[in-house]
């Protein structure tokens, strides 16, 4: 197993992105490359899940579009993210919510975290 954590930490750049975890809402700006032209997409929901280690680490970000649920699965070391933007810390009490998939309207939605400094 240790030749294959030390390929793992070969492969995998460093990327440095905020920290975030399973019920945030982040936006997501990657790379769109068509044809011979290459834009800036923003993806813009919530994180259900973070799975993976090392170059095979992932997250899943869920949003709605015109009332339909999307879920998109980004790679952490993918050279086509070009930034994550956390914009809410969602209070979860569970690291996978896939509970929302059957949710829909206001009991879809996601607690904010409130940071109480001293």
């Amino acid at each position: 197993m240790d030749a294959l954590n030390y390929v793992h930490e070969q492969l995998s750049k460093t990327v440095n992105y905020p920290a975030f975890r399973s019920g945030d809402n982040v936006v997501v700006s990657y790379k769109i490359i068509e044809g011979d032209k290459e834009r800036i997409q923003d993806f813009r929901g919530d994180v259900i899940q973070i799975k993976g280690e090392g170059s095979t680490k992932t997250f899943t970000v869920r949003k709605m579009s015109n009332g339909v649920g999307v879920e998109r699965i980004f790679p952490f070391t993918s050279p086509n993210i070009v930034e994550v933007k956390v914009l809410k810390r969602g209070k979860v009490r569970r690291s996978r919510l896939f509970y929302l998939r059957e949710l829909v309207g206001k009991k879809a939605r996601i607690k904010e975290r409130k940071f109480i400094k001293k």
